[in-house]
């Protein structure tokens, strides 16, 4: 059966679409990836690599599926790469046991999903400036050193501060998850 080419989406849609799906998925993937390669920089190198080969393998993609679970395959093969070019790193070699990494993940991903919820919930009830430095060190990935330049505070004063949020936000989640509370 030949596929008309007015079936198949152009390479500008495709490209939106691709853009679309690993963006809305960058964050869970990246996860993933830094539970297996412990350093951050090696996993965003991961991630990067694996960008580049879903973009490659794009055209594959079985669009009634969804993408994560796609892109996490093809992750999994990425940090195996890795992982055999480093000799400490070479026990994810073994038979099975990234698979396995990759299913409990799987089966704790409600429990995950649901404590990611609380701790937004719990984010969003910080006061602005904790929530800024949360965000500066977490989500920008400052150091730090730049944090506490910015912030005309002491290094120390920075760390100290930011034990006492991290505190705070497991206690918010420990009382909001005791309660039973379900969030959207």
């Amino acid at each position: 059966m030949n596929s008309n080419r007015s079936d198949r989406p152009s390479d500008e849609e495709s490209q939106a679409l691709f853009l679309r799906l690993f963006l809305s998925s960058e964050r869970e993937l990246f996860r993933y990836v830094a539970a297996l390669v412990p350093n951050l920089a090696d996993a965003e190198e991961v991630v990067q690599q694996t960008a580049v080969t879903l973009w490659k393998k794009f055209d594959q993609f079985d669009r009634g599926k969804p993408f994560t679970p796609w892109a996490c395959g093809f992750a999994i093969n990425i940090v195996k790469q890795w992982a055999a070019s480093r000799k400490r790193w070479q026990s994810l070699l073994q038979p099975g046991l990234a698979e396995e990494l990759t299913s409990r993940r799987a089966q704790l991903r409600p429990q995950f999903d649901n404590l990611l919820r609380h701790l937004d919930h719990c984010l969003e009830q910080l006061p602005a400036a904790e929530r800024d430095l949360v965000e500066a060190y977490y989500f920008r990935r400052q150091s730090v050193d730049a944090i506490a330049a910015e912030s005309r505070r002491s290094v120390d004063a920075v760390y100290k501060t930011l034990q006492r949020i991290r505190s705070m936000l497991r206690q918010c989640i420990d009382r909001s998850v005791r309660k039973g509370e379900t969030l959207a």
